[in-house]
């Protein structure tokens, strides 16, 4: 009896600094995703158009919702405990990415950081699509699958934020191809690691082509056509700001009216 109890509570017991895993070619990938979206997600939380009176609590869990978010949703349906609960490295460094965020969601003028949000959304939106797609093929999804995966992945998270701010979820609205890039960005990499590339090679092509279409995308305002509408609805006005020629030459006034600035005497946290 006394040895049946020791093995229970051998198998009970907390690991206290067991599981750490910072290498291994998915691992680093997931690692840079999580981490990149938990800085976006702090800085999203901070976005006039977003922010709630979220307190400092509120910013760093709007940021993990963002880092771990899409890999858990990824994981769970794969069937799989979330990586996220099993290795500390995601939650310590989407808690990290997200005091970073909180600090530089807003400039000196107390204009929000509209250009760095959008550059790093590009930045970590292809690493989730092809941590979703490797995750995807090693559990033997076809190949369809693997693509609903690889968008998963990357726009969970954001969907999590958008819903706890009240903001319609970017994935339904129009916008700069967010969705596609995703599955064009998973779709490559399926197509590299079918070729025989390699981890490394396949990832390397599929985050190139990713990061420069969402930039292009951006800058050059490509975005998807919105439903065909009854003849006299309102169709809603470019509201929603892009950067390079959208925003060249706005003033502060426009700008806020875009919600991209705070007013100079108000107090931001």
């Amino acid at each position: 009896m006394t040895h049946l109890l020791d093995a229970v509570t051998a198998a009970t017991s907390v690991n206290w600094w067991t599981g750490w895993k910072w290498t291994g070619s998915f691992t680093t990938i997931d690692l840079i995703a999580a981490s990149t979206n938990a800085l976006n997600g702090a800085i999203l939380a901070r976005r006039p158009d977003h922010y709630r009176n979220f307190t400092i609590v509120g910013v760093l869990l709007m940021a993990l919702l963002g880092g771990i978010g899409g890999g858990v949703t990824r994981d769970v349906i794969l069937n799989k405990v979330p990586g996220a609960f099993t290795n500390p490295a995601y939650i310590t460094l989407s808690l990290i990415a997200g005091v970073i965020g909180y600090k530089l969601a807003y400039n000196d003028s107390m204009l929000f950081r509209e250009g760095l949000f959008q550059f790093m959304t590009s930045f970590s939106l292809p690493w989730y699509a092809i941590a979703g797609a490797s995750a995807a093929v090693s559990a033997g999804l076809p190949v369809l699958g693997v693509l609903l995966i690889a968008v998963i992945g990357p726009t969970a998270g954001r969907y999590y934020i958008d819903v706890s701010s009240g903001v319609p979820p970017k994935q339904f609205i129009r916008g700069e191809w967010f969705v596609g890039i995703a599955l064009l960005t998973g779709a490559i990499w399926v197509a590299c690691d079918a070729a025989g590339l390699g981890t490394w090679w396949s990832a390397g092509i599929a985050f190139v082509v990713g990061f420069t279409v969402r930039l292009l995308a951006l800058y050059r305002g490509w975005e998807e056509p919105l439903a065909k509408e009854p003849a006299g609805v309102y169709q809603h006005s470019d509201g929603r700001p892009l950067l390079g020629r959208k925003l060249a030459g706005k003033s502060v006034r426009e700008m806020h009216d875009l919600g991209l600035a705070v007013d100079q005497n108000a107090s931001v946290n």
